[in-house]
């Protein structure tokens, strides 16, 4: 697909943009073009005048996907610091562009004595990711606060979606398909500032004691099981510290998939099913992804 297929726009455009640098495994192909809009309007133009079969997929922080070796076909939309903005809009309610930070959101709720939003502090990754995948961590998820979102059609329309429209579930919803979020309103609760520095610092230490912070990895590879915590399961199954090329589990959290150093994105979905494949023998569950995988194996 030549640039002269796609439409003109104000952001910017690359062609076989190595994804690999984007996200957290530090593995994977390209993106036949990487698409960075300057602002809601210049990405509801490109979308409006795209092949409509051409394929788009949003890209965040890059820390809940393995993007498989031979590549991303289409567009990868990457949304910048025109969508970075975070600040209070009503009563105990902050409007959060789709590109910020759990960090940012949290601390910026901290300024504005807004409680419940701590949990955001400990998620990696950007609040178009969280409302999609219902993100969720130390007894919070984006259900119980979100009030509604922004969102850009494939067609490159423009749609307020209340928290209802969206039948959150764990780590789900039923957000349309190829909508990409580009913003979202969270209520939380009043809140003293340092009660809620507290409990994000809390949360910090909890995070940096019990995982792998420091290592190229993905963040929760499974989905808990109703009843079960997946680490436990994969940790019975013998799998703490399992090798399969550069990939590795970890062994301080066995939740966790590394990349040692010179993994390919094979490498580390394979392990992840074989992991998967020992835990369904030892105890009879199906672990299910939480983790995405996509684009094309070489």
């Amino acid at each position: 697909m030549t640039q002269a297929a796609l439409p003109t726009v104000a952001g910017k455009l690359t062609a076989n943009a190595p994804l690999a640098p984007l996200v957290w495994f530090k593995s994977g192909g390209s993106a036949e073009w990487l698409f960075e809009p300057k602002d809601v309007a210049d990405l509801q133009a490109f979308l409006r005048g795209l092949d409509p079969a051409v394929p788009v997929m949003p890209l965040g922080l890059g820390s809940n996907l393995i993007v498989r070796d031979g590549g991303v076909p289409g567009v990868v939309v990457r949304l910048g610091k025109a969508f970075a903005k975070v600040s209070k809009c009503a009563d105990l309610t902050l409007d959060c562009g789709a590109g910020a930070s759990g960090i940012l959101v949290s601390s910026t709720a901290r300024d504005n004595g807004i409680g419940g939003l701590e949990f955001l502090r400990s998620i990696p990754g950007t609040v178009g990711g969280f409302v999609r995948m219902n993100g969720g961590a130390y007894g919070g998820e984006v259900k119980d606060i979100l009030v509604d979102c922004d969102v850009v059609l494939r067609d490159g329309s423009l749609h307020t979606l209340a928290a209802a429209d969206l039948h959150y579930t764990y780590r789900h919803s039923e957000l349309p398909d190829g909508a990409i979020v580009v913003a979202a309103r969270f209520r939380g609760r009043p809140g003293k500032a340092e009660d809620i520095q507290a409990e994000m610092d809390r949360i910090s230490a909890s995070r940096e004691a019990s995982q792998p912070l420091r290592s190229k990895t993905g963040g929760s590879t499974f989905k808990n099981p109703s009843g079960h915590k997946a680490w436990e399961l994969v940790d019975a199954a013998g799998c703490r510290g399992l090798t399969l090329g550069g990939a590795q589990v970890s062994e301080k959290h066995c939740n966790f998939l590394l990349n040692l150093g010179d993994a390919t994105s094979a490498d580390i979905e394979a392990l992840g099913d074989e992991v998967r494949r020992r835990v369904k023998a030892h105890s009879g569950v199906d672990l299910e992804w939480e983790i995405q995988r996509v684009g094309k194996s070489k």
